[in-house]
């Protein structure tokens, strides 16, 4: 088993409930086992910043499925939740984005799946959710929480857990 991190994100929609039933689909569909959750966090859009606020939130999985076959059914995944990356603008409003973080220690560079993940810390909307859940993983040879203490969080704000 691979051990793999998930970022999840979205700010159409019922967002919440969205990544709720995605990471039952996430767990379903590659054939996973869920290790960990971080609460869910509202964040300031990024890129383009004329949107409304994210939630987003990270997981921990173990799967058997190799890298682009994992990337394959989170793609999947978002298209059943609504998500039509062929037609979005990039950093734009969507239903559901999830970006395969990290798997194992495998470094990778194609031109459909770049792991760890290329922009992983820059974004203080990803690493605050993992500092959350593996506040002590390494990845890149960076721990998630030293990668964190250099971002300004101003704006993220943790989101009270739904019963």
């Amino acid at each position: 088993m691979t051990n793999v991190l998930i970022a999840l994100g979205g700010n159409v929609g019922d967002v919440r409930t969205t990544f709720r039933k995605a990471i039952a689909n996430i767990c379903g569909m590659a054939q996973a086992a869920l290790l960990a959750r971080s609460s869910d966090y509202s964040t300031p859009p990024w890129g383009e910043e004329d949107q409304a606020s994210f939630i987003n939130a990270c997981i921990e999985i173990e799967t058997r499925l190799d890298p682009h076959a994992l990337l394959f059914t989170l793609h999947k995944i978002e298209t059943k939740f609504g998500r039509d990356r062929a037609s979005e603008p990039r950093w734009g409003p969507r239903t559901l984005d999830l970006d395969l973080i990290a798997y194992d220690d495998v470094t990778l560079a194609k031109a459909d799946l770049t792991l760890p993940h290329p922009r992983l810390f820059e974004r203080a909307f990803v690493l605050v959710p993992l500092a959350e859940i593996v506040p002590d993983r390494v990845i890149a040879g960076r721990r998630v929480a030293d990668a964190l203490a250099g971002l300004s969080t101003e704006g993220i704000l943790r989101l009270p857990d739904l019963d």
